[in-house]
């Protein structure tokens, strides 16, 4: 199981909203050594930690646990469908393009 992932979107989502791991360790009561061990997963918190984290970082265990759960690709597409309607409609039909064509290209 790739639990390395768990620690990685810990910080992508701590870097999406502009916060240091000090930050994070602050707000959580972590020290700052902690976070970055979850981060680089050396650890993997405790189930109560890891809702502190989550909920320091405003969001949910879904989108940081998506690589390790069975069903991960479907919290990926949804997460992707978010992303792409911030786009326009323009840009929206550019990478359906793409997806298109990898997928005519992948092996079936």
């Amino acid at each position: 199981m790739k639990m390395t992932s768990i620690g990685q979107h810990i910080r992508q989502y701590r870097l999406e909203r502009n916060m240091r791991q000090e930050d994070l360790a602050e707000k959580t009561g972590l020290s700052v050594n902690y976070v970055g061990m979850v981060e680089r997963g050396e650890k993997i918190p405790a189930l109560e930690t890891f809702i502190t984290i989550l909920n320091a970082l405003g969001i949910t265990a879904d989108v940081v646990l998506c690589d390790v759960l069975d069903n991960g690709y479907t919290i990926k597409n949804s997460i992707l469908n978010d992303k792409l309607q911030g786009l326009s409609k323009a840009e929206q039909n550019k990478i359906y393009e793409v997806i298109d064509t990898l997928i005519k290209h992948s092996n079936k």
